[in-house]
This record gives C-alpha cells, sequence and structure tokens, in this order.
C-alpha cells in the first residue's frame, strides 16, 4: 500500500507542473517577470552538462522570438527566487545578457524541487543516458514504485526504463567514457555484465578503432565462447589407475586415486629411495 500512495505522490507532482503550465496559458497574470539576477540556480539538478552552443542558439532565440514557455520558480523567505524547472531557458537567457525572464512561481519544498528538476529533463530528453539512470533509479527509491509504474506516469517504455538503469553497473570509466562521447549507449549497453578490466579493453578498443555496436557485440560473443571452451578443457575424464596402484602395492607403498590424480603415500625415506630405484630401471 505504501508505493501506491507515494506514486499517486508522483502523480500529482507531474499534475502540479502540468497544472502551472496550463494556467499561464489561461491567466497571464500569475506569470511574473523577475531579474535574472534575483534567480539561484537549482541546487538539485540532475543535469551535470550543457552544450554551450546549444545555450547560445537558444539565447538568440529568446531575444529574438521571446520566452515561449516560463520558467518555474520559487520564491524564497530573502524576496529572492530560486529555480525549479527550466534550467537551460535560464542559463541560455542569461548568455544573451536579458534582464528578465518571465517565471511561474510555485510553492516548493526541497524534495519538490528535485523531483520537478528530474521529471522536467525526463520528459524533455535533456538528460544524458547516466543522468537519465540516476534520475530513474531516484525517482523509484523516492515514490517506492516499480518500473512499470514508473513507465506509466513518465510516458517511457518499461524496456527502456530497464536498460537504461543498467547503465548504473558499468565502471566508473566505461560511464566517462560514455558521458564524454566516445563511446555511445548502444556500445554501452552491450558492456553491461562485463568485469572492469574487459570493459576497459573493448572501450580503448571501440575507441582506437571505431568500433560499431555489432562489431563489439561479435567481439563479446567470441569472448564469451573462448570462456566455454576453455572451461570445458578443463572438465576431465577420470582415469583408470588400477595397474600402476597394483605395482605400488607390490613396492609396499600406499597409492590413492581419484579421477585423474595419483598420489603417492612414503613412510620413510627407504621407500622413497626403493621407489627412485623402480623408476630408473
Amino acid at each position: 500500500m505504501k508505493s501506491q500512495a507515494l506514486g499517486r505522490g508522483l502523480d500529482a507532482l507531474l499534475g502540479e507542473m502540468e497544472e502551472a503550465y496550463d494556467n499561464e496559458s489561461s491567466s497571464p497574470d500569475v506569470v511574473l517577470d523577475i531579474s535574472l539576477k534575483n534567480i539561484k540556480p537549482n541546487p538539485y539538478q540532475p543535469r551535470k552538462t550543457f552544450d554551450e552552443n546549444s545555450l547560445v542558439e537558444l539565447g538568440e532565440s529568446i531575444k529574438n522570438d521571446g520566452l515561449l514557455q516560463p520558467v518555474v520558480v520559487t520564491e524564497e523567505l530573502d524576496g529572492g527566487y530560486t529555480l525549479i524547472a527550466g534550467e537551460r531557458r535560464f542559463r541560455a537567457s542569461k548568455i544573451a545578457k536579458l534582464k528578465t525572464i518571465r517565471a511561474i512561481v510555485l510553492n516548493s519544498d526541497a524534495s519538490k524541487m528535485r523531483q520537478f528538476a528530474l521529471i522536467e529533463n525526463i520528459q524533455r530528453d535533456e538528460l544524458n543516458s547516466i543522468e537519465l539512470a540516476e534520475a530513474y533509479s531516484e525517482l523509484l527509491k523516492f515514490h517506492e514504485i516499480t518500473h512499470d509504474e514508473l513507465s506509466q506516469m513518465i510516458h517511457k517504455s518499461r524496456t527502456h526504463i530497464t536498460n537504461t538503469l543498467r547503465l548504473l553497473q558499468l565502471s566508473a570509466k566505461t560511464q566517462k567514457a560514455l558521458l564524454e562521447k566516445k563511446i555511445t549507449a548502444g556500445h554501452a549497453k552491450v558492456l553491461v555484465g562485463l568485469d572492469e578490466k574487459q570493459q576497459q579493453l573493448i572501450v580503448n578498443s571501440i575507441i582506437g578503432q571505431k568500433l560499431s555496436v555489432r562489431e563489439v557485440e561479435a567481439i563479446i560473443k567470441n569472448m564469451k565462447n573462448k570462456k566455454i571452451s576453455t572451461t570445458d578443457k578443463k572438465v576431465q575424464v577420470p582415469y583408470d589407475f588400477s595397474e600402476i596402484t597394483n605395482k605400488f602395492d607390490t613396492l609396499g607403498l600406499k597409492a590413492k586415486a581419484s579421477k585423474n590424480k595419483l598420489t603417492i603415500e612414503f613412510d620413510n625415506e627407504d621407500q622413497i629411495t626403493d621407489f627412485l630405484n623402480f623408476l630408473s630401471k
């Protein structure tokens, strides 16, 4: 029951964001022009990387055509504002050296601010693969919901959510290569399940040899087949040691046989000498 209640909480959060934008279109007086200097970035912003050229282009568009959708902020006790949603529009407006920005003011707390930022970035497809995986993970834990429930709420397929979350199993170096666009999300997904050394070996090969996802899949399949083959070779058929153990008995030596192993026990140095003399004949 707990997860259902929390799930409804996420539904309410999504509805609150949508309602804010709906109200903006029907009631222009709820939107304020706020000085950019009075707005602080959202400290819970899940997105860590922003394309500078893209922000410059967006800034020029806002300057020439105006801001089509306002940002969302919450008012602080000191009279300033903290951004809840619209990080790209906020940054682009600053780059374009605009003085003010249109903003919807919502009552919010730290938890809601984090959730709003996660949801907006997910819905706008503005997160890279790792940031997206971390956002999904946080929403699942915070609301204690399943992949299926999250899928229905954010309108993404369950398969997409599950596959994206698997990227968090990759080593830190592989995740870094993905973030730096040295490998693609397609490459990264087929590396899940390999150990850290194997991942690094293949990542280096992808970068150095410009390997496609299909080529990487073939390499990994070959690696797994070799591993199976090596394992098979280690399986030994039991040998028949009966004849040789009988000969040891005639020498008064104790010999034990097990599968492919023969163990000889000596009671004293004389037995060792007799055994060596037997071998030299």
